[in-house]
């Protein structure tokens, strides 16, 4: 099987020659700069993520300033998750076809625009109008990111160490979010949360183009326009039905229209896809053990993680009176050590301690995380429940990011990456999307309940409220554990490597 690690002029039916862990791979035309490199992908995988927090912290200002109502206040959330979640795969697919430098360049410049007009927006409809292309552009530049990472870095150490960086930017994105979005809007304007994206964007949109090469495919396929439908009808219907959910209720007529449609819609992908000459997603890229397990591990920590920063953000901000800024901070050990763990796994485990271990491991660890916050109460202290909760979670988020990312890619032919890439990130989005309204409608439900059986109570309401908290941690608690039980039933045992002689993934 062809993979990432064989470099091909187009045309060429010459195999490259075998390459050694002492001899790079001169082929690669961007082996010499390989870690600046990296350095613009994660900052544009920063940028990426970030924005999915950033803004939410400012919409209560936006909010007021534009003057849009609650029920519309959602949109500017999901309109953005509507257009990413669904859009991926076709981005992945795009840039196996036109080029992955060319879709991050255009990645990084509509979403740079899609910003500025949001930051400058007048109304409501100009805001969640930038929001839904941004989105968009988000779907181009994700995958395109991650696939430039898996073609750029082949030998094993080296790709160990910056699969571990940029698992860390994925995983700590979220919460750099939360601090920069308090940042902004208390000491500049919520405009800035837009705006700031333009500081990224031109610094990686100036690297990528000095930096990156164009590398024309082996083979420029069709595209699956019938699975490039069905599949991204699909996957709206997926994060639609669930964000409809948080606010109709699971029983309301359109959240089950949308999520039995996503069922309909996403079977008729797969049979489409066993049958297509050229299909958008080939499913041997899912349906190897090991890449299963891998986007399974990504879909449950993107369900899970967001106990944390939701619902721990709220309990923060609504019982214990933090400002934005000190929200931010608060979360600032949980990503030194992510940052800290990411490396550890990277350089001194993933290459001797098999990812079937590692990976149900760290999902261990995030659930003891969630655990200890299931012991909130409305007079816990900073240093005695959420330090200790958030380090855990960050240990656990660390290894599951770091390990699973490098692995979902790992052993995908050379034409397949950026699709790999993207069903990498539709595993994170749609997971995130699951895991909100999921936790959202059990927590509102168990603070209704609560409410219900402590009318006498005169702290009742405040009190509903960190119960339904600490429900929505039990339940986050227990996405880890089974996905870290299903997770360790996928991955085959080995540590996973490449075998120079064939250019093959083999378990060692």
């Amino acid at each position: 099987m062809s993979t990432s690690l064989s470099v091909e002029a187009p045309g060429s039916a010459t195999r490259a020659p075998a390459l050694d862990h002492d001899h790079p791979h001169h082929d690669n035309p961007h082996h010499v700069q390989r870690w600046w490199i990296l350095a613009i992908l994660a900052i544009a995988q920063l940028m990426v993520v970030l924005d999915s927090t950033v803004v939410n912290i400012a919409l209560p200002t936006a909010q007021s300033a534009l003057h849009f109502s609650d029920g519309q206040r959602q949109w500017i959330v999901t309109g953005y998750s509507l257009a990413f979640g669904s859009l991926l795969l076709i981005g992945g697919r795009l840039a196996d076809v036109l080029g992955r430098k060319r879709i991050f360049l255009v990645g990084l410049a509509g979403f740079a625009i899609a910003s500025a007009v949001g930051g400058a927006a007048n109304g409501f409809t100009m805001l969640v109008v930038a929001r839904v292309v941004q989105g968009g552009f988000a779907a181009l530049l994700a995958p395109a990111a991650l696939a430039l990472l898996t073609t750029t870095f082949t030998e094993a150490k080296e790709r160990a160490t910056a699969f571990g960086i940029y698992g860390a930017v994925a995983g700590a994105g979220a919460a750099v979010g939360l601090l920069l979005g308090g940042f902004l809007t208390e000491y500049a304007s919520w405009r800035w949360t837009l705006y700031v994206n333009l500081i990224f964007a031109v610094a990686a949109l100036v690297g990528g183009a000095i930096l990156l090469r164009h590398r024309a495919a082996g083979t420029r396929p069709k595209l699956d326009w019938p699975g490039t439908i069905t599949v991204s009808a699909g996957l709206f219907s997926v994060v639609y039905g669930f964000s409809h959910a948080e606010t109709a209720g699971w029983g309301n007529g359109l959240t089950i229209g949308f999520l039995v449609a996503a069922v309909v819609l996403l079977a008729a992908f797969v049979v489409i896809q066993t049958r297509a000459v050229q299909p958008l997603l080939p499913l041997r890229v899912i349906l190897d053990r090991n890449r299963g397990g891998a986007f399974l591990a990504m879909f449950a920590a993107a369900a899970g993680m967001f106990g944390v920063f939701l619902f721990l953000t709220y309990y923060l901000q609504g019982s214990q009176h933090y400002s934005a800024v000190q929200t931010g901070v608060a979360f600032l050990p949980m990503v030194g050590v992510l940052v800290v763990v990411s490396a550890i796994v990277t350089t001194a485990l993933s290459t001797r301690i098999s990812p079937k271990i590692l990976v149900p491991v760290g999902m261990l660890f995030a659930a003891a995380g969630m655990w200890v916050l299931t012991g909130l109460s409305l007079n816990s202290s900073y240093v005695s429940h959420v330090l200790p909760a958030t380090l855990l979670v960050g240990v656990g988020l660390g290894t599951v990011f770091a390990t699973g990312m490098s692995l979902a890619t790992l052993g995908v032919e050379a034409d397949d990456a950026g699709v790999a890439s993207a069903t990498v990130n539709t595993m994170q989005q749609v997971g995130g999307s699951v895991g909100t309204a999921l936790l959202n409608t059990l927590a509102a439900s168990a603070a209704a309940t609560f409410a219900a059986a402590h009318l006498t109570n005169p702290a009742v309401s405040q009190l509903a409220a960190v119960h339904s908290y600490v429900v929505a941690f039990w339940w986050s608690a227990g996405i880890f554990t089974v996905g870290a039980a299903l997770v360790a039933l996928m991955l085959r045992p080995g540590v996973p490597d490449f075998d120079a002689s064939s250019d093959a993934m083999v378990v060692l």
